[in-house]
């Protein structure tokens, strides 16, 4: 059995798919792409698929990950290909590796998101951002199938800071670029809660909801304070090693010979 992990994107409209619609698509893919699937055991199997922190709907993302089991070794760019060919514009299959780790969930500890807060002028969302990080504590409130909880959405910011869109976006307007790191915690921080955040703390409502963009998501540098690449020991341990597909080619070139 041969592992495969995918990175992918929700762009455009596409990013409207819920984590359940975005299966079925994969799973369609899969079956026009001809990809040897391992399947499950059961009265009901199905094919061996591993999906790790998925963005909440409403988001775009430019990097989802999950995990493929293979009955046949596949090279990883070619197999890459043939799915995102077959994958509606939007959704985008832009890297693949041969899993040759273990524990890529729990590599994936933080995110970077971009915020896009049309109607905001640059100084009033600096303000804003100055007020969180100051704070100790933000209590922001959520509804849950239990009911309304409470939580600080404080603790699970890295980091936070405030720009002023690019000259040459599409729109008029004042509008602030937030760029949020945030920890993977229980509960789990999402964007819009620190959004709720910048509201209880600084008064910052925009009059129109933020455009959110997950731009990465990793394993959390301390030291550095970035999101690494959860795929990069993957491409470390294959390269110093053959893929298992070139031994597979290797082995039965062999056989054939003798």
């Amino acid at each position: 059995m041969q592992r495969i992990r995918l990175r992918y994107t929700k762009r455009g409209r596409l990013r409207f798919t819920s984590h359940r619609d975005f299966q079925r698509a994969f799973e369609r893919a899969l079956r026009r792409a001809e990809v040897p699937m391992a399947y499950s055991a059961g009265f009901t199997p199905h094919p061996k698929v591993s999906y790790a922190n998925a963005a909440p709907t409403g988001t775009g993302s430019e990097a989802e990950y999950l995990e493929i089991a293979l009955t046949e070794p596949r090279d990883p760019d070619t197999l890459r290909e043939l799915l995102d060919e077959s994958l509606p514009d939007g959704l985008d299959i832009i890297d693949a590796v041969e899993a040759r780790t273990s524990g890529l969930a729990d590599r994936l500890t933080a995110s970077v998101w971009e915020l896009r807060l049309d109607g905001v002028g640059a100084e009033d969302a600096e303000r804003a951002v100055a007020a969180f990080l100051a704070a100790g504590t933000v209590e922001v409130q959520r509804k849950t199938k239990n009911g309304i909880r409470t939580f600080d959405a404080r603790a699970a910011v890295a980091g936070l800071e405030a720009a002023s869109a690019p000259d040459d976006r599409p729109g008029q307007g004042p509008c602030a670029i937030l760029r949020l790191v945030v920890r993977h915690v229980t509960p789990a921080v999402r964007p819009d809660d620190v959004l709720s955040g910048l509201r209880a703390v600084a008064d910052l409502a925009p009059p129109v909801p933020a455009a959110v963009t997950r731009l990465a998501q990793g394993l959390f540098d301390e030291e550095t304070g970035t999101v690494t690449d959860p795929l990069a020991p993957d491409r470390e341990a294959v390269t110093a090693a053959p893929p298992k597909a070139a031994e597979h080619a290797a082995a039965t070139q062999g056989a054939g010979s003798a």
